[in-house]
């Protein structure tokens, strides 16, 4: 259950009120009036909380919870106590997802600190929230209700609009950035990409002279780094999820809804379609084309372009299917050859 030092609680709710916001449908015998005061997981729920299930090895959790009600899908019912109420979702981890929103949600108290540097040129919505030592510069342009949080850097000219976060000693420069942005702590956004003229007198600086256009509706990762582009922009796009400790270089375009996985490295000028999933500690050679719906492995090395809606794995990066057999056939080799030597 959340520690309510550090989260700030609402409701209570009806089981009626949740399954609306939470697109859910009611189980039958389920009382709509029913009150409910908190989230919880299957084993830590009182008769006063909402949980939910929906993966095979909670089920015996779920027969033995205590819980009020229960978020879960039509196959899961049967694993449901007597008494406990049922909220029937066709994406149970969405459902618990709205659920926790309404009695967690994301408010902030409006307040500029005394403390905080803001050039007298900014433009600062209505409703933000400025913490102590952060820096916001010439031109900058915040929407409404934007949190910036202690130590923050917001260089000139950036553009961020509506319920923006910017963390606790994160970098945004040369960024114009949608609504509903989370730019977690300690990110870097919008700095120099990795651009050099290399000759026998050594390498040169070539200036960066793009920017980092991000969408609406993105989260970028503690400790990540997005670089501006080279000529051009690097590109961010709509709903986008971007973990921690996450390189992206100088003129990468991500499409819509794409999830990029801690420690992976992308090279410059990559191009994803949209919903690109890659797994943690991948690596992507400069300029490939990676297609829209596309999936690629942990750890894998990615060296030419890749199909939409293929599935990639190893290193360098093969269709997984490939991958899978090609381990299969390694380990009979290493098998054979101890029985070999041994004989």
């Amino acid at each position: 259950m959340a520690d309510l030092r550090f989260f700030k609680k609402v409701g209570p709710f009806t089981l009626e009120q949740l399954a609306d916001l939470a697109e859910c449908h009611l189980a039958q015998g389920s009382n709509p009036k029913q009150i409910v005061e908190d989230v919880a997981g299957l084993e830590e729920a009182t008769e006063k909380d909402i949980t939910w299930a929906f993966i095979p090895s909670v089920r015996d959790s779920l027969m033995k919870s205590k819980a009020a009600a229960c978020i879960t899908s039509e196959k899961f019912i049967k694993y449901v106590p007597q008494g406990m109420a049922v909220l029937i979702s066709e994406d149970p981890h969405r459902s618990y997802g709205l659920v926790a929103q309404a009695f967690y949600p994301n408010k902030i108290l409006a307040e500029i600190s005394s403390k905080a540097y803001i050039d007298e040129t900014a433009q600062i919505g209505t409703g933000c929230r400025v913490e102590p030592g952060a820096f916001i510069g010439a031109h900058v342009k915040l929407g409404r209700e934007c949190y910036i949080q202690a130590n923050a850097v917001i260089q000139e000219g950036v553009e961020m609009g509506d319920r923006c976060i910017v963390g606790s000693n994160a970098t945004v420069s040369h960024c114009l950035a949608g609504h509903n942005v989370y730019i977690y702590p300690g990110a870097q956004i919008g700095q120099d990409g990795f651009g050099f003229a290399m000759s026998l007198k050594g390498p040169i600086k070539v200036p960066q002279l793009g920017r980092v256009i991000i969408g609406n509706d993105v989260e970028i990762g503690a400790n990540t780094t997005v670089d501006r582009g080279a000529m051009g922009d690097t590109v961010i796009g709509d709903g986008t999820r971007i973990d921690n400790l996450v390189q992206i270089a100088h003129n990468v375009k991500l499409g819509k809804c794409c999830v990029v996985v801690s420690q992976t490295g992308i090279a410059g000028s990559c191009e994803f379609g949209d919903f690109v999933v890659t797994a943690g500690q991948s690596g992507f050679a400069g300029h490939l084309k990676i297609g829209t719906g596309a999936k690629i492995g942990a750890q894998s090395g990615v060296m030419k372009n890749i199909e939409p809606g293929q599935i990639v794995a190893g290193s360098p990066a093969v269709p997984h299917a490939d991958w899978m057999r090609m381990n299969v056939l390694l380990q009979k080799f290493v098998k054979n050859s101890k029985v070999k030597k041994e004989s």
